[in-house]
């Protein structure tokens, strides 16, 4: 086992990795921006480095800081947490270079999945199914529509690299896919320096289901059931469900065991996600996350494994704890993500919390490193939270969940909390009859 990792992220995750460390026995480095001084994985951990100023640029991308606190403190491994440098292939190539452990898979399947036109050639090669598309990337107008008419409309313009929503258009016509094609380009070269797009069949009423999965060394490959992540914002999610309302037991199993033997036949190391869309009873692939999710706690709930303590034990040469067989599927996990934003107009809102109190009682978790006089900075995520619960079934579930949403105490600034105690009495979301349009055309029409 290591006897220091360094944690190369900030907030919940740091402080979540930071709990999972302290459980191993293992010493903890936090490294942190200015902005960041006061945040609780810093006070907490048993060392911390200033990598630089708040800009995300200047810090917690910064390689050079980062490697270099590593080597100050003595880390003998890297945990990315997600988001920032957790799908970076070239850090995980730098930090094994410096002979660090990097707590996650290697890079070339990084790297990989990171590049969706060649995540979708791997996933097919390893008999996932895909969304009908264009055969790579797309050298011109001219082609896309070929494509377009062969696939058929509506369709979807996609970013190669990148992910987040962005570099993604609709076109429904011939007509609109030139001026989806030339945003979508512009955005990508935008957000992720690459031009590069292509096409999908556009899916109209389609859930968003992802298996997590999580691999050894030793050729031990397990698959940890499904989370519905259906109910999503410009692109991003904004809470979870698992198991999905929407899966039979058998359709569980098969799309599982798809995933498992893909991961398997792939040679990957540690955990990580396989995305789908879901319609009409059939599966199609979207993208595989290689790093841990932000929902990872629901499926924690239902399985009763913890997932981070393992992705640290598999790093470190470990096997898995466990074996397929051995997962058995409990009662029902939801995670609401708890943003300081105006619940309306979802605009960011940072300043100083006033008063702090997380919801409790039985199977009531809140990842958070949130605490009263704590300042949220405007420079990064306006995530604060998450809320998860758990019960023996969807119905008493959400009931609990209601009742969190109700106890927790925050003020200082605004939060979406009023948004999910609305969310909470629409009939479709308490009948599980939701896509991945409906949370978006629901805030459309409460907006009238």
């Amino acid at each position: 086992m290591f006897k220091k990792v360094l944690i190369a992220n900030r907030g919940e995750i740091a402080l979540r990795v930071h709990r999972a460390c302290k459980e191993l026995g293992v010493a903890t480095v936090a490294v942190h921006s200015t902005a960041d001084a006061n945040a609780l994985h810093v006070r907490l951990a048993d060392e911390s480095v200033c990598i630089g100023p708040p800009a995300p640029k200047d810090s917690y991308l910064n390689i050079p800081a980062i490697i270099s606190a590593a080597e100050i403190t003595g880390a003998d491994a890297i945990h990315p947490g997600y988001g920032f440098l957790s799908e970076n292939a070239r850090f995980c190539e730098i930090v094994k270079a410096h002979n660090i452990t990097f707590i996650g898979p290697d890079p070339t399947h990084i790297r990989t999945m990171g590049d969706k036109i060649a995540a979708k050639e791997a996933a097919g090669g390893a008999g996932i199914p895909l969304v009908p598309g264009s055969k790579g990337s797309l050298a011109s107008y001219e082609e896309g529509r070929r494509w377009a008419e062969e696939i058929g409309f509506p369709v979807l313009v996609k970013a190669a690299a990148g992910g987040g929503g962005r570099g993604m258009k609709v076109a429904k016509t011939p007509d609109a896919l030139q001026e989806a094609m030339s945003t979508a380009k512009a955005e990508a070269k935008a957000a992720f320096g690459d031009d590069a797009v292509y096409l999908e069949k556009y899916l109209e009423r389609p859930r968003h289901i992802e298996i997590q999965i999580i691999a050894d060394s030793f050729g031990n490959v397990v698959q940890l059931g499904e989370r519905d992540c259906s109910l999503q914002r410009r692109h991003q999610k904004v809470l979870e469900e698992a198991l999905s309302p929407a899966l039979m037991p058998h359709e569980r199993a098969e799309i599982g065991e798809i995933a498992r033997s893909a991961i398997a036949r792939l040679g990957y190391l540690g955990v990580g996600t396989i995305e789908f869309l879901y319609e009409n009873g059939r599966f199609y692939f979207i993208e595989m996350n290689t790093r841990l999710q932000v929902e990872h706690p629901i499926t924690e709930q239902v399985t009763r494994i913890d997932l981070v303590r393992e992705q640290i034990r598999v790093a470190a040469g470990m096997p898995l704890s466990f074996k397929q067989e051995d997962i058995v599927f409990r009662g029902h996990s939801i995670e609401c993500r708890i943003n300081a934003e105006n619940p309306k107009t979802f605009r960011p809102s940072p300043g100083e919390i006033s008063y702090f109190h997380a919801p409790g009682g039985p199977g009531v978790r809140f990842d958070s490193a949130i605490y009263s006089g704590y300042r949220i900075p405007p420079y990064y995520d306006s995530m604060v939270g998450k809320l998860i619960v758990f019960a023996d079934d969807r119905e008493f579930c959400i009931r609990r969940l209601r009742r969190c949403l109700k106890e927790m105490q925050l003020t200082g600034v605004e939060t979406t909390i009023p948004l999910f105690l609305d969310l909470l009495e629409q009939p479709d979301f308490l009948n599980g009859d939701y896509h991945i349009h409906w949370l978006e055309e629901w805030l459309a029409a409460d907006a009238l």
